[in-house]
């Protein structure tokens, strides 16, 4: 019998990261092909973008997105890749004006979605 849910549990928990070993298992291709291109896209001696700046382009995605895990391990890259504290909270405004930019753009599609609900309910006449 699995033992119940206690309040110390969270869905955040670090120690979670243990059951990669499980993704790893259940699907070796996806995962390593997923390990390679997360390699490439990100630490690839090749890049064009210095590293510093792909790790804050990486914490921009990870605040969006609110991966704790991704916030916490590119906050920690940035930093090793001399990220100041301001770069760092500049980064968290980039990503927050971002992602109000985004709830702005999909309330303009509110609006045109509501205003053709009226409108084809003006033209069906009131119901009951």
């Amino acid at each position: 019998m699995t033992e119940p849910s206690t309040t110390a549990e969270h869905y955040h928990d670090p120690d979670d990261r243990r059951f990669a070993r499980d993704l790893r298992r259940s699907a070796p291709d996806a995962f390593t092909a997923f390990l390679e291109f997360d390699r490439q896209a990100l630490r690839s001696p090749t890049k064009a973008i210095p590293r510093k700046y792909t790790e804050l382009m990486a914490l921009a995605v990870a605040l969006t997105t609110q991966c704790a895990y991704c916030i916490e391990g590119h906050t920690a890259s940035a930093h090793a890749e001399g990220a100041t504290e301001a770069e760092i909270a500049e980064t968290v405004f980039t990503a927050a004006a971002l992602r109000a930019g985004g709830a702005m753009a999909h309330g303009t599609m509110a609006m045109k979605l509501y205003q053709r609900a009226a409108a084809a309910a003006a033209q069906d006449g009131p119901t009951r």
